[in-house]
């Protein structure tokens, strides 16, 4: 498996675009993207867990319901959620995107992003849909990547190439997250593409596989978002034999798709609203593959532990509390925890008590934008890790006048 430029055009048979409609005011900023495959796909979405769901959500999963799609439509700047007419725009603009390009509207995956509770004006859809179209590009993921982006300040786009029983195939992806991340699959969208060639069955069961260990083990603020969404659509033009159950072709597929998803959530974490450090908490032997992810997970949601982060300090009190409050299975007078980055590595915390450490060296240590939190509960033989980010002032300055 190597990494490729590309995206979500790398497979083969996509184009995609990214433009500026009207959506939002500041015209330098795209705010539609467009993915058209060339032939029909195999198509896989997961959602948002939080009960106020956008009306996309709604209408993607309808039109998926036979696990087929041709297209992803995607605006930002409006999250098009607690609108009373929200489903009859998605439809709509499902409509204007399906005329354009010749297919029926019921083969495109609808997904917006934004401010909640703004009424969404159909005329930016209407006035610009051609020339969406007319953008659509084999060299367009860039574009289409700026289109979906709100407040993040980097684009999350990545490829990879691998082989298949010799066959050489494709996953390319986009994605934007950078607040209200805390997913049960947040503002978070992803569009993975692949010309591999897979089963519904299989492509559906992957992509709940793979979510619940990277996407889902990502948190920037703690809150769950009411438009998160995954999608993948797969068009089968590497032309391997179809993937259809869990044999070797299936787990490369899987790993390829691992590690396109893990770099995403990665990427999210880095991009965290104001954010300043990754930081990366890996939990080793604990007796279960649930009580590690939720104390992985417990570590870097904590906002004292992240506030800490972004001080330098390195107040490793404020790990245990974090382990001592989640619902998991543990000996705390096992627990030891190591403070890392590309400056060294410091223990801190041995049998659960403290351990004499150099401030000075863990100040060096913590001085670098990626931080390791390495936690071993010395109690089995599971592991987990999580992805967040630390807690700063511009965290706040951002969302203080978020939709203002």
């Amino acid at each position: 498996m190597k990494d490729i430029q590309g995206g979500v055009c790398a497979p083969l048979g996509f184009k995609a675009a990214g433009i500026h409609c009207g959506i939002r005011k500041n015209k330098s900023k795209k705010d539609l993207a467009l993915i058209v495959s060339d032939v029909m796909c195999h198509a896989a979405s997961t959602y948002t867990l939080n009960k106020v769901k956008g009306a996309p959500i709604a209408v993607t999963k309808q039109h998926l319901l036979n696990g087929e799609a041709k297209a992803i439509i995607c605006n930002s700047g409006n999250a098009n959620t607690c609108n009373p007419n929200g489903e009859e725009i998605a439809n709509a603009v499902c409509g204007l995107c399906a005329k354009e390009l010749g297919i029926d509207e019921n083969d495109i995956i609808v997904a917006s992003t934004g401010v909640i509770g703004q009424p969404l004006d159909l005329a930016p859809f209407e006035n610009h849909m051609n020339e969406l179209v007319q953008a659509l590009h084999s060299q367009g993921s860039s574009d289409a990547c700026e289109g979906i982006m709100t407040t993040d300040t980097v684009k999350k786009e990545y490829a990879v190439e691998f082989e298949i029983d010799g066959v050489t195939c494709h996953i390319g992806a986009i994605a934007k997250g950078s607040g209200m991340i805390h997913p049960n699959m947040a503002t978070m969208l992803a569009f993975v593409t692949s010309d591999v060639n897979i089963s519904k069955e299989m492509l559906n069961e992957v992509i709940h596989e793979v979510v619940d260990d990277t996407f889902n083990m990502v948190s920037v603020d703690g809150d769950t978002s009411t438009n998160d969404m995954l999608s993948v659509m797969a068009n089968g033009l590497a032309n391997n034999k179809e993937i259809v159950q869990k044999d070797e072709s299936y787990h490369i597929f899987k790993d390829a798709l691992m590690y396109i998803c893990e770099l995403l959530s990665k990427g999210i974490a880095k991009d965290g609203e104001g954010a300043t450090k990754l930081l990366t908490c890996h939990v080793n032997n604990a007796c279960s593959q649930k009580d590690a992810k939720v104390v992985a997970k417990s570590v870097i949601t904590s906002s004292l532990f992240k506030a800490a982060m972004f001080g330098k300090d390195a107040n490793w009190g404020r790990i245990l509390c974090a382990i001592g409050y989640c619902e998991a299975s543990y000996d705390v007078d096992k627990i030891e925890v190591t403070l890392a980055s590309s400056a060294g590595s410091i223990l801190v915390c041995q049998n659960g008590r403290g351990y004499p450490f150099d401030e000075d060296q863990a100040l060096k240590i913590l001085s670098e934008d990626e931080i390791e939190i390495l936690i071993d509960l010395h109690d089995g033989n599971y592991q987990a890790t999580a992805w967040g980010c630390d807690l700063t002032y511009d965290y706040v300055k951002i969302n203080g006048d978020y939709r203002t």
